[in-house]
């Protein structure tokens, strides 16, 4: 998943996503201990697609913080 598909998803879509790849990692950590996972680059590939998602997000709050800030000083 690359940073500009997740830019151009909503706030709730990006939660969900987080949700969904949080239950994946609970499913190849499962595999990976009893030996089942065949592609042990999965579960580092979905911790990585996490960071991601979860940095998008932060990247908003960012955003919307200098905004608020940037309305008060101009009072």
């Amino acid at each position: 998943m690359y940073i500009n598909e997740i830019r151009a998803l909503s706030t709730d879509e990006i939660l969900d996503k987080i949700e969904d790849l949080k239950v994946e990692m609970y499913t190849y950590r499962i595999q990976r201990e009893s030996g089942e996972l065949k592609d042990t680059t999965l579960f580092r590939k979905t911790k990585r697609d996490i960071a991601r998602l979860k940095t998008a997000l932060r990247e908003r709050e960012l955003a919307a913080e200098l905004v608020t800030e940037g309305g008060q000083d101009a009072e």
